[in-house]
Parts: structure tokens; C-alpha cells; sequence
């Protein structure tokens, strides 16, 4: 079997792959350079991946061994074509301390380029460990010091994770991890990032788990509890105040997101324009998902409550998919994360300015998922319903205050292009459920149900 083809058998079982559904016709290594020769040795690949008329670029980190210790033997991608194993890299200390050295000195190896900011300070020769919640990328703690994020999926151009935090950070922004430098090459003829190394916020709390523990501890006083009515503001864990520091911190990032890279107008023709995507997506969930039709009328008619609308509305760049997994809260406030927008997005969409009312929808949705994904299989699902309601308008009310608070453009005062938002987002984790997490699909349904 040919490298390419050892490299497609495992790519295709790769979380971070977004080809899944679609059939993989071709693989080929567009670039291939040597970091680190010898026995280990490290090579930087390129994949070109085709699906029918579109081509995916993916990057791996490619190990070669002539034995393969028993702690690398999950990352074994198959043989290369020396007949060494070949294997995930960055699950391998001992070559990725090479990538922290060389961006600390601003190396070059082949196309690849390694930057670092200006007066940034972090150590180096220091052991890596893969985080868990691996997701559309990999990223890599070094000594609980700094954080590598490596983009699995790749679009030529300069990615938006690296090009906001660079710019808040340099606006002085408390709200994100301060980025020590990033790793670069030339794809299609144009600069594009490949990974950023920012510091590790090593005793932050992720706000996905906060929430999800605020909602056990509330599911769990029901289940201990013999009066008729427990409500979310009863509970011990109650999120209500985080959720309101957390909408200011959005309204602060969304202000200083404008500072940096300014501010337009959503005009009629726009708005139109933007209807008219919201209902392709629909179509499109229809068709995908039949489960859906029975809610598009109410969908459609929040769509032309918005249509005849006559604006204009404010416009500026946005974090593109925000929610609860994108926050961490540190001793000192929140900080936002991962600001590439969602991969499956064309890097243009992602860079363009958009109503900073769809990161609030984005973060409204997420209180809803955490509420009701602890529902799921439960036997006593019907009798929590009411008490996962209260959580989720307890804490999108608190959100959208602090938001309002703080700034930001008032969610009450624009119900209409929020709800079209709100809308917009379910319908397409409808169709991101259907496809990847069947389990979970009753989670936007059941919502969309309730609006």
C-alpha cells in the first residue's frame, strides 16, 4: 500500500476531518518538508484531499520510526514508503519540542516559516501533551507554559484566530490569551497560517463545563428535593452571574473587535441577501432532515419579519462560532477563544463583518444545548423539561443584560434580527446533528419546538 493511501485510510477517521458524508476521490502530498532527519524523523506534510469538483487542504506531522514505542502506537497513521511507521507527530514530545525552538528563534525549514511576536518570552525544550477536547483542530501544552494550536484543516490565506488575537491583543484586551508567535508557508501563492502559539491560561475553567455543572446541580436538587417547583435561581450552582460577567466580556471584545478592524452597514439589499441564505439553509435541512418541516413555517415567518425590516443595521468582524466551548473563565474575567470562525465556512465568510447579535445567538443557543443535553436517555426527561427551560431563560436573560450593559447593540431591542439569528443556528445544528451526533439531534428540534 502506498503512503497516500495508508494517509487517506486514517485521515478519513480523524475527528477534525470535514470530508465525512462526502466521498474521498484523490489524496495527494503537495508539500513535503523535512524538519528533523534521522531515526525519529519529522516531516511536514500537505494534503490535497478531493471531493468530487472541491479540493481540502489538511496538514499532518508526520513521525517516521523504524520501531514504534507501545505510547505512540494510537497515533500510527500505517508504512511509509521506506517501510518505517509512520505516525501522528504531535503526539510525540520528543519531536514537537523542535517546533517551540524554532519559532523562539524564527527559524525557516523549506516553505515553512517561523515567527514569533515581538518581545514575546516563553521557554522552550519543554515536554508536550495533546489536550483531550480535540476538535476541527490539535493543540499541544507545553509545561503548562504556552499552547500550540495546529490547524488540521488549512485555507490559503491568514487565518482569523491569529489575525484578532493578534490585533486585540496588541489593543491591550484582557479577554484573550496573549499570542507568542505562529508558523507559517505559501499555499496557492498567498501567506497561510498553519499554527499559533499563544500562552496557556493553565487554571482557567471551561464554561462548557461550568454550565454543565450548573445544570447537574439543578437537575440534582429536583431529584432530591419533594416540593413541586425547584427553580434554576434555587440552585447551589447557579450560572446566572457568570452568564451576565460573560455577556459584558463579549460587549468588550465586540468594541474593541470594531476599534481594530471598523464598522459598516447592513443595508436593504443586504438584508435580503441574507434572508435569502437563511432560507437556502433551510432547504436545505428540509430535504437533509424531514424532521424539520414541521417547524418551517414558524421558521419562515420569523425570516420575513426580518426581511421587512428597513435597517440599517451595524456590521463589524465577529468571533463567527461562539459558544460556551469558546470561553474559559480565569481568576481575573473571561477569555474568548478560537476566533477561525467555523472551518466549514469559506475563509472569506469568516473574515467578513457580520451583526455582532450572531455571536449572542451562537451563545444563547449554547445555553439551550447545555441545559437539554443532560436530558437525553433520561427516564425522568419530562419532569426536568420545565427546570431546563428556567435555566435557559434564566441565563440568557443575564447574558443579554450584562451584554447590553456593557455596550453592546440591546438583544431586547432587536428581537427580530435575533430571533432570525437564533433560528439561523438551529437549523444548521439540525443538519451538524444529523450528520455527526444523531443522538443529539432532538436537542435543536426539541428547541425549536419551544420558540
Amino acid at each position: 500500500m502506498a503512503f497516500e493511501d495508508a494517509l487517506a485510510t486514517w485521515l478519513v477517521r480523524q475527528r477534525w476531518f470535514a470530508g465525512k458524508g462526502r466521498e474521498l476521490r484523490d489524496l495527494a502530498i503537495v508539500a513535503d518538508t523535512e524538519i528533523i532527519s534521522g531515526d525519529p524523523e519529522l516531516r511536514h506534510l500537505i494534503l490535497a484531499v478531493s471531493h468530487g469538483t472541491t479540493v481540502d487542504y489538511y496538514q499532518v506531522l508526520a513521525g517516521l520510526r523504524r520501531e514504534l514505542p507501545d505510547h505512540l502506537q494510537h497515533a500510527r497513521i500505517g508504512a511509509a514508503d521506506d517501510g518505517r511507521a509512520a505516525y501522528d507527530a504531535l503526539h510525540d514530545s520528543d519531536l514537537t519540542k523542535s517546533l517551540l525552538a524554532a519559532i523562539a528563534a524564527e527559524s525557516s525549514v523549506g516553505s515553512l516559516q517561523m515567527r514569533k511576536v515581538p518581545g514575546a518570552e516563553f521557554g522552550t525544550g519543554l515536554d508536550s501533551l495533546v489536550l483531550s477536547a480535540e476538535q476541527s483542530n490539535t493543540s499541544l501544552v507545553f509545561g503548562e507554559e504556552s499552547i500550540l494550536k495546529v490547524f488540521r484543516r488549512v485555507s490559503p490565506g491568514p487565518n482569523p484566530d491569529l489575525e484578532v488575537t493578534t490585533a486585540l491583543a496588541r489593543l491591550g484586551s484582557p479577554h484573550v490569551a496573549e499570542p507568542f508567535g505562529w508558523i507559517e508557508t505559501r499555499l496557492e501563492g498567498v501567506s497561510t497560517s498553519l499554527a499559533i502559539l499563544s500562552r496557556y491560561l493553565r487554571l482557567a475553567s471551561d464554561g462548557w463545563l461550568l454550565a454543565a455543572t450548573s445544570v447537574r446541580d439543578l437537575y440534582a436538587m429536583i431529584e432530591d428535593d419533594s416540593s413541586d417547583v425547584v427553580r434554576a435561581a434555587d440552585a447551589g450552582g447557579d450560572f446566572a452571574g457568570e452568564a451576565h460577567r460573560l455577556g459584558i466580556a463579549t460587549a468588550q471584545v465586540h468594541a474593541d473587535l470594531a476599534a481594530a478592524f471598523g464598522t459598516d452597514e447592513l443595508g436593504q439589499d443586504a438584508l435580503a441577501e441574507l434572508t435569502e441564505q437563511m432560507y437556502r439553509k433551510l432547504d436545505l435541512a428540509k430535504a437533509a432532515v424531514p424532521e424539520i418541516g414541521r417547524y418551517t413555517e414558524m421558521i419562515g415567518d420569523a425570516y420575513s419579519k426580518l426581511a421587512k425590516l428597513k435597517g440599517p443595521f451595524p456590521v463589524q468582524r465577529v468571533h463567527g462560532d461562539y459558544h460556551l466551548g469558546q470561553v474559559l473563565r480565569t481568576e481575573t474575567g473571561w477569555v474568548v477563544l478560537d476566533f477561525e470562525g467555523e472551518p466549514a465556512t469559506p475563509l472569506a465568510q469568516r473574515r467578513a463583518r457580520s451583526s455582532p447579535l450572531r455571536d449572542v445567538a451562537g451563545m444563547l443557543r449554547s445555553f439551550d444545548y447545555a441545559a437539554r443535553h443532560q436530558l437525553i436517555g433520561r427516564p425522568d426527561q419530562a419532569a426536568l423539561s420545565g427546570a431546563a427551560r428556567d435555566w435557559v431563560r434564566r441565563n440568557t436573560s443575564a447574558f443579554c443584560a450584562g451584554y447590553a450593559e456593557a455596550g453592546g447593540l440591546d438583544p431586547a431591542g432587536n428581537d427580530v434580527l435575533l430571533s432570525a439569528l437564533q433560528l439561523d443556528k438551529a437549523v444548521y445544528e439540525v443538519l451538524y446533528e444529523a450528520r455527526h451526533r444523531p443522538s443529539w439531534l432532538p436537542i435543536p428540534l426539541d428547541s425549536l419546538a419551544e420558540f
